[in-house]
């Protein structure tokens, strides 16, 4: 029997594992594919994301293998500088997610999560004890919790019966990678066609291989075929530019939906099983990524036993409102796309306003996740958000975050976390960077307390780190 079986092994699935596995929590990692995906749906990571992979220990395999950029345009694709952020990186870290799935996989490998692929889920029933799940070929698993990372056609999420409210898609557009003949022409037209059609793009990659990306003729569920791309480009840009050998093909919809419910009774969704949204702004594998780390160390805690009342709840709680904040930010974006006389004018006026410095950081924020604050009550402003790296005396904040536990960074040498020492390390140094006494990291990284007195501390380690032990 499994504490946790997560179906999918996307991003988010392969980040909850690892997390999970950073408590010692016995993990299986299921999908159905055979292979990992070839398909490059995401292109990078944001700045919260790569805060999270330093946190972990994790980052210099990513810096080695993507390429920095910086944030301005992101919104709406609305070119303006980037602004200052309250940030140690402070800029988008361009990888593939091929590149980026396999070192997930890598890492939760490493942590010993299981992973086995070309495993389909197709039933799934619970009880008081654990989750029994169902595969294609027979097999019958068992285990006390289940997460369902699979994707916006969640079979978990179906299979709970959980409802997916939101808009259908509109407009689809067409994705893929393929050789173009006439590259330089294709350069050379991308930024007149780019005036009007935003949803239109090309982006060289390697051996005369381009990403090509054309708004398509209408809304379908099929996969595109070859001869739709090529007509598709002559409707837009005149010409095919020649394109040909292509390495795979894709579509994507401006669909909208956030699931009703992240819970039910022992079963879970994260990623896109709980919410899809179109892709403007690269949000979507950052929001599932995030997802597996607020959740990881709640249910890692609870498969454990010493999990608070309610902790578990308080997944839903923070991160439902994040996910519909990013269909909210992503819907306004879409319209900003259009070619349409009204929206153009927004446009117009928005990248006006995106003059302002606070406007402009204000919407960058709200791409990047690090303008998150959840409601943990009244209290010092950096209460719910997460915290910047900041440089110790001895080190760096995030370097004392590798193992995924609690931390009392205490300044002033007089507090104490006895009887939480199994859940929460205790670092006494002094940053010029943070002028705050004492302050109390959850596992994800996100302020739990700000204070210098050890009273008021032990009133608060309990919300989130449970009862002492003696």
């Amino acid at each position: 029997m499994f504490d946790v079986i997560v179906a999918g092994c996307g991003p988010t699935g392969l980040m909850l594992a690892s997390e999970l596995r950073l408590h010692g929590v016995h993990v299986l990692v299921l999908d159905k594919e055979t292979e990992p995906t070839k398909v490059v749906r995401a292109l990078g990571m944001h700045v919260r994301s790569i805060e999270i992979m330093d946190q972990r220990g994790l980052l210099d395999r990513f810096l080695a293998l993507g390429k920095q950029h910086p944030l301005g345009g992101f919104f709406a694709g609305i070119a303006k500088p980037s602004p200052e952020l309250d940030t140690a990186h402070g800029y988008v870290l361009g990888m593939p997610q091929p590149v980026i799935d396999r070192l997930l996989a890598e890492r939760a490998a490493e942590l010993g999560a299981e992973i086995r692929r070309g495993c389909e889920l197709v039933g799934l029933s619970q009880d008081d004890d654990g989750v029994t799940a169902d595969l294609a070929d027979g097999t019958r698993l068992r285990s006390r919790y289940l997460v369902g990372c699979d994707g916006g056609r969640s079979t978990v999420r179906k299979l709970l019966g959980v409802a997916f409210p939101g808009e259908p898609s509109k407009v689809d557009t067409l994705l893929g990678e393929m050789k173009v003949g006439a590259a330089e022409e294709l350069m050379a037209a991308m930024e007149e066609i780019r005036k009007t059609q935003k949803r239109f793009g090309a982006m060289p990659l390697a051996d005369g291989v381009y990403r090509v990306g054309v708004p398509a003729a209408g809304v379908s569920s099929a996969p595109p075929s070859f001869e739709e791309f090529q007509e598709q480009l002559r409707v837009i840009a005149g010409t095919d530019f020649g394109v040909h050998s292509p390495r795979w093909l894709s579509r994507f919809g401006d669909g909208t939906r956030l699931a009703e419910r992240y819970q039910v009774g022992r079963v879970l969704l994260a990623g896109d099983a709980a919410h899809i949204h179109p892709p403007v702004g690269g949000q979507g594998l950052n929001l599932g990524v995030q997802d597996s780390v607020n959740l990881g160390w709640k249910l890692a805690a609870t498969v454990a036993g010493w999990a608070p009342e309610g902790l578990l709840d308080t997944y839903q709680a923070e991160r439902h409102p994040v996910a519909a904040d990013v269909l909210d930010n992503t819907r306004a974006q879409m319209e900003l796309l259009s070619t349409e006389p009204g929206p153009q004018a927004v446009r117009r006026l928005l990248t006006e306003l995106m003059d302002f410095h606070e406007v402009n950081r204000h919407l960058i924020e709200k791409i990047t996740a690090i303008g998150i604050r959840y409601d943990f009550g009244e209290g010092h402003e950096l209460l719910g958000r997460r915290l910047r790296d900041v440089r110790l005396k001895q080190g760096r904040l995030y370097e004392l975050m590798h193992g995924g536990r609690g931390l009392l960074l205490d300044q002033t040498g007089r507090l104490s976390v006895e009887g939480w020492a199994d859940r929460v390390d205790h670092v006494v140094d002094v940053s010029e960077e943070l002028d705050v006494p004492g302050v109390l990291l959850r596992p994800d990284g996100h302020v739990a307390w700000v204070g210098d007195s050890q009273r008021d501390l032990l009133d608060h380690l309990p919300t989130w780190f449970g009862a002492a032990v003696n």
